[in-house]
C-alpha cells in the first residue's frame, strides 16, 4: 500500500511540474476496464438500425431552424424543413446523416447534419389474420416465421397456411411482399425463414 502512494504521489509530481510521464506510469492513468468495456459497446450500438417509433434529435450545424426533434412514424419516414420527407426506417444513424446532408446540400452551403438517436423502440413484428392472438409481437431474438405463428397461438379454423404472406418495408419506403408455404416451411426445417424487425405476417 505504501509503494502504491508513493508512486501516485510522484506521478502526481511529475504532472505538476509539466515533465513527460514514463510509459508505465502513463499507463497507470488510463481508464480502468469497465470504460473500456463501455466504449466497446458504444462501438457495436454504432450498426443499429432505426424503427418506427424510434425518437432522434437531428443537428444541424449553425441552423437551429432545420434542427429539429421527431419521431420515425409508422411508414418509416421523417419529415424536415425543406427537404420533406425522409426515408429513416432501416438506415443507421449514419447513414441517415449521410442522406439528411446530401438533401440539405441543395440549400444550405456545406451542411453538417449529425443524427442522434434519443430513444429507441423495441423492436417489433405483427401478426394479422386468422390465427388465435394478432397484434404486437416484441422481438427479444431473432425470430422465424414458424416461431412468430407460434407466439401468435396457432392458426384459426378456416386459416389458408399456403397462402401467409410477410409485408417487409425497404429503407426506401417500398413493401416487399414475400410469400409462405407453412406446411412447405415445416418439410425443409433446415431452411428457417427469420424475420426482420417491422415485418408483417398476414394469415388469410
Amino acid at each position: 500500500m505504501n509503494t502504491v502512494r508513493l508512486l501516485s504521489s510522484s506521478i502526481l509530481m511529475l504532472v505538476l511540474a509539466g515533465l513527460p510521464l514514463a510509459a508505465d506510469a502513463r499507463a497507470q492513468m488510463q481508464p480502468s476496464n469497465g470504460n473500456s468495456a463501455k466504449r466497446g459497446s458504444s462501438s457495436e450500438s454504432a450498426d443499429y438500425r432505426l424503427v418506427p417509433g424510434d425518437k432522434l434529435r437531428i443537428e444541424v450545424y449553425r441552423d437551429q431552424q432545420l434542427s429539429q426533434s421527431l419521431q420515425v412514424r409508422p411508414d418509416g419516414k421523417i419529415t424536415l424543413p425543406l427537404i420533406g420527407d425522409v426515408a429513416a426506417a432501416g438506415s443507421t444513424s449514419r447513414e441517415l446523416a449521410g442522406t439528411l446532408t446530401e438533401r440539405f446540400k441543395e440549400y444550405v452551403k456545406e451542411p453538417v447534419v449529425t443524427v442522434i438517436v434519443a430513444e429507441t423502440t423495441p423492436p417489433t413484428i405483427y401478426v394479422m389474420g386468422e390465427v388465435n392472438q394478432p397484434g404486437a409481437h416484441p422481438m427479444r431474438e431473432p425470430l422465424t416465421v414458424l416461431q412468430a405463428l407460434a407466439v401468435a397461438g396457432g392458426f384459426k379454423d378456416f386459416a389458408n397456411t399456403k397462402k401467409i404472406t410477410i409485408q417487409r418495408r425497404s429503407p426506401t419506403g417500398a413493401v416487399q411482399t414475400i410469400n409462405f408455404n407453412y406446411k412447405d416451411a415445416l418439410e425443409r426445417p433446415d431452411r428457417p425463414m427469420f424475420l426482420q424487425p417491422g415485418d408483417t405476417v398476414i394469415v388469410p
